[in-house]
């Protein structure tokens, strides 16, 4: 019964390992080639060396303006003196305003975000042809308009006071209030429209168009029904900025070339990959089979973490995102380190290889765990307090050690067990044994 049951995990671990390594390879290779998904790759992981620039990623795969080039530029903020608000509230529309003209010109993958504590804006445009003419599109001040159910413009922007995001009985909603003129012609309007749409448009396009529901007499509005509190954020804030846009003074402005961007790429690719190899063999030299296993949880590693740089946003790999990428991988390799150590421990004290596992990776937990965490803490304090490239690196260092714990507690673990079942359970195998426990595992 003993012999069948053993049989029975040697089988199953030799088919978990094919399908592991199949599944690697299969991985592996659309990492490298890409796969077609409506017209584009799915993710890439490294581009082969001797022809790597950055027009071999997919565009699944966003890259920043160090790499990919385009131009920056930077602005001071200022809310003029005759116009009442929030600024913070003024400052957020802006941004949404600026990000939504990019979008809608072709450049869904710029960013915008607040720099100076908050007073300025830094908008990164990647694969920029005419910087002027991006720079006067960011310049336009925000044009809001209300048009009633035939298509007529009754009221602008200027007649608005505020608009904010609010909660109520289960509903995101935005409210806004008008001055005394814009109160007038909204309650006129609101008066011979009930049943109708009421549409709001920004910068020509349509914003939102809610259906009246009664007259409104005092300036104050209310729009329900808008789904998902990001959105109603959203409206709030460009229906704010299209009222009360900021004026934005240029203070810096910048071009990254697509050569340079190109170079830097594949400089650092090859560094990176150098150093990768250089780790598996002196892993392989060191830990022997245990070595082979970290260099396969290793590959899965990078797989995982180029795939979720792929699919999550928010996420662009710029020269120091590598940066960030290459210090997980270091402290994936560390944990196996330490994983491997102790393992050893217990196989030169005479545990079997089973039983070893088990307990190399109980008395390492606690140590992969503490070491992660404080930098998992400092990944999260540079993405809160840091900007533009540091963040970059924020980001991959953080979803680099989440994945490499995970690479390590679940993947290194399953590996390792699979491997003693299949048969591979000779200390030498895994370490150097001293002579008497050589002879007591004979």
């Amino acid at each position: 019964m003993s012999k069948r049951k053993s049989s029975n995990r040697k089988t199953g671990a030799i088919i978990g390992l094919c399908v592991l390594l199949v599944l690697t390879i299969v991985f592996g290779y659309l990492g490298f080639n890409g796969m077609p998904l409506d017209g584009r790759g799915l993710y890439k992981l490294l581009p082969w060396m001797p022809t790597t620039n950055s027009e071999n990623w997919p565009e699944s795969l966003p890259l920043g303006l160090d790499l990919r080039g385009g131009v920056y530029v930077e602005y001071s903020a200022e809310q003029p003196k005759d116009i009442e608000g929030n600024f913070d509230a003024l400052m957020d529309g802006t941004i949404a305003v600026i990000q939504q003209r990019l979008t809608d010109k072709g450049y869904p993958e710029s960013t915008v975000q607040k720099i100076n504590n908050g007073t300025g804006i830094r908008v990164e445009i990647p694969d920029v042809t005419d910087p002027q003419a991006v720079l006067d599109l960011i310049g336009t001040p925000a044009e809001l308009s209300f048009r009633d159910p035939d298509g007529n413009e009754f009221m602008t922007g200027k007649q608005v006071q505020t608009a904010t995001y609010f909660y109520s009985e289960g509903d995101h909603q935005v409210a806004f209030s008008l001055n005394s003129e814009g109160a007038s012609l909204f309650a006129d309007m609101t008066a011979k429209s009930i049943g109708k749409q009421i549409a709001i448009y920004l910068d020509n396009e349509l914003l939102i168009s809610p259906t009246v529901q009664s007259a409104i007499p005092n300036g104050n509005g209310v729009i329900n029904g808008m789904g998902s509190e990001e959105r109603a954020r959203t409206i709030a804030a460009q229906i704010q900025s299209g009222a009360l846009p900021l004026v934005l003074t240029q203070q810096k402005v910048d071009t990254v070339s697509a050569t340079l961007g190109d170079e830097a790429l594949s400089t650092s690719i090859r560094a990176a990959l150098i150093g990768i190899l250089l780790v598996m063999l002196f892993m392989i030299i060191r830990y022997r089979m245990n070595g082979v296993v970290a260099s396969w949880a290793l590959c899965i590693y990078m797989l995982l973490l180029f795939f979720f740089i792929a699919v999550i946003p928010g996420i662009q790999l710029t020269l120091p995102g590598l940066a960030g990428i290459v210090l997980g991988i270091g402290m994936a390799v560390d944990a196996n380190v330490i994983i491997y150590e102790r393992f050893n421990e217990e196989m030169r004290a005479g545990r079997p290889a089973r039983a070893a596992v088990r307990a190399g990776f109980k008395n390492a937990m606690s140590a992969i765990l503490d070491s992660n965490v404080t930098t998992l803490i400092a990944a999260i304090v540079l993405l809160v307090y840091g900007t533009g490239s540091v963040q970059g690196f924020a980001k991959t260092l953080l979803l680099g050690v989440i994945v490499s714990m995970f690479s390590a507690i679940v993947i290194t673990r399953l590996l390792m067990t699979w491997f003693v079942k299949v048969g591979l359970n000779k200390p030498a195998m895994y370490c150097t044994m001293t002579k008497n426990v050589e002879e007591e595992q004979k």
